[in-house]
């Protein structure tokens, strides 16, 4: 297993109300190589300190800026110029869907930053698999 990081990043992002509304809000990104497949995104309204948090997978958000992914309760996709246009990204809680814009550019060198820490095809390196037996063991241990 590799040294512990973390990559966290604050960005500017829009909640599509309607075609001529949205709301400004934030996301912050966070990634952590000891969970190498995934990125926590907690999302605030500019004014309020209660955050709504959803884990993405890495591989998801990379994918979603090249192309249409995702089914269910997440899904992504780029829109307008490459490197220079948003990506939109939907999510469905089970009380709504929320339409979300942000800058691909922001999203990418996000993930350029989580890539320099674990590089795409890597992730299984960093997983520490005692700590995680140990985890799910305890779990199933009587008294619990």
């Amino acid at each position: 297993m590799k040294s512990i990081g973390t990559v966290i990043r604050g960005l500017p992002v829009q909640l599509v109300v309607s075609q001529e509304m949205s709301l400004s809000m934030r996301m912050r990104l966070r990634y952590e190589s000891s969970d190498p497949y995934a990125v926590r995104v907690a999302f605030t309204a500019d004014e309020s300190d209660e955050a709504v948090e959803w884990i993405i997978g890495r591989d998801l958000l990379i994918d979603g800026l090249e192309s249409p992914v995702g089914e269910g309760d997440v899904r992504i996709w780029p829109a307008g110029e490459r490197d220079r246009g948003a990506v939109y990204i939907v999510l469905k809680p089970p009380d709504g869907v929320a339409l979300l814009e942000a800058t691909a550019q922001d999203i990418r060198r996000f993930l350029h930053e989580t890539e320099a820490l674990v590089p795409r095809g890597s992730e299984s390196e960093h997983i520490d698999s005692d700590a995680l037996l140990r985890h799910l063991l305890a779990e199933d241990s009587p008294g619990r």
